[in-house]
């Protein structure tokens, strides 16, 4: 039988309702939890089933001999965090968004890699069915060359200004914003899927009758390197029922998702891809905190997380990656934020057209 692998979780919110159920999951063995404020702490590692808790990273490694550690605090704690956990030698997942810009993502990258832990960044909606699928079918040739990509969405995660949201979302010297918060995610699913954006022209916003030091709302339009022109728009602070369109066109057909279906229409009509058993998540671990979320949000991401886990685990234990998608590594979250530091650039000087990297 194999010992299950010790895993710290750093964060007391996201940390405890999703990091922890899916470790547990994947089979690590959750050792400690670190936090930074006692009470919180004590409180949330009693209702998860944590013997230890700690204020300070450096001490919890040393003192439980976890191998990996896990990130769910606001990202301007990541790169410290990061690489806290990397000079002790330990493999890492981190939050998104990644770090507060792309030379800080470097910074942590380039030390993974001399160190030669598992290094991955928590984009685990890459493995949710509808998007595997999706992106199965753009590489299988279903719509011949793609050319036109649009990604949209409206929700009212934080229309309300009465809502309580986790303070970094709202505050610029933390790394807030929705366009990091949540447009990280698409852009990691947009690369994932065509690969790397050349140039942008981007706006940031708010919609909502918020006050507060950054966006809950972003335009961009984008072309690929590959030739492929594209646009994203995205609110978070959009009152009424969630829209969202993902179409993609190519030469010889369009594919889009439609109430998490894909459909393909090309000459011989329009039709509903059949989901393939490997794509189809298990049903999720329980939630230590079964609660939705402020704002909210239900655990939907339970089942991908544990996905993400179970590719740290197989690469910890050197077994040839068994993920159906891309696993999504510090690489990966470099070259997001080198997205998102070019989306505030071309934002902050009107929108002018901005290379990426």
């Amino acid at each position: 039988m194999t010992t299950p692998i010790p895993a710290l979780v750093v964060g007391t919110g996201f940390g405890c309702r999703t990091h922890v159920p899916a470790l547990r999951a994947a089979g690590f063995d959750v050792v400690g939890l670190v936090g930074a404020t006692p009470e919180r702490l004590a409180r949330r590692a009693e209702k998860s089933g944590i013997a230890r808790t700690f204020t300070d990273l450096d001490e919890a490694i040393a003192a439980t001999g976890a191998k990996v550690v896990t990130i769910a605090t606001p990202p301007g704690s990541h790169g410290r965090l990061a690489l806290t956990a990397i000079a002790r030698g330990c493999h890492v997942i981190c939050e998104k968004p990644f770090s507060m810009d792309a030379a800080e993502a470097r910074a942590m990258l380039d030390a993974a890699e001399k160190a030669g832990v598992v290094h991955l960044v928590a984009h685990e909606f890459r493995w949710t069915p509808e998007r595997a699928l999706f992106g199965r079918a753009l590489a299988e040739g279903l719509v011949g060359e793609p050319r036109l990509l649009v990604v949209d969405q409206f929700v009212q995660f934080c229309a309300d200004p009465a809502t309580k949201l986790p303070g970094w979302w709202f505050d610029p010297a933390d790394g807030g914003g929705w366009l990091g918060a949540s447009g990280s995610h698409l852009l990691d699913q947009i690369r994932a899927w065509l690969g790397d954006i050349d140039t942008l022209s981007a706006s940031t916003f708010l919609v909502s009758d918020r006050e507060a030091g950054c966006d809950d709302s972003y335009t961009v339009r984008f072309r690929m390197k590959n030739g492929v022109e594209g646009s994203m728009q995205q609110s978070g602070g959009a009152w009424g029922p969630p829209a969202v369109m993902v179409r993609c066109a190519g030469t010889r057909g369009t594919i889009w998702i439609d109430s998490g279906k894909v459909f393909l229409a090309d000459r011989d009509g329009t039709r509903e891809l059949p989901m393939p058993a490997d794509l189809i998540l298990p049903p999720p671990p329980v939630a230590a905190d079964p609660e939705p979320t402020r704002g909210g949000i239900s655990h939907f991401d339970l089942a991908p997380f544990t996905r993400l886990c179970e590719a740290l685990r197989d690469g910890i234990q050197g077994r040839e990656a068994r993920a159906v998608v891309p696993v999504p590594t510090f690489r990966d979250g470099l070259a997001v934020m080198q997205v998102v530091d070019a989306i505030r650039a071309s934002a902050a000087a009107g929108g002018t057209l901005t290379a990426v990297g």
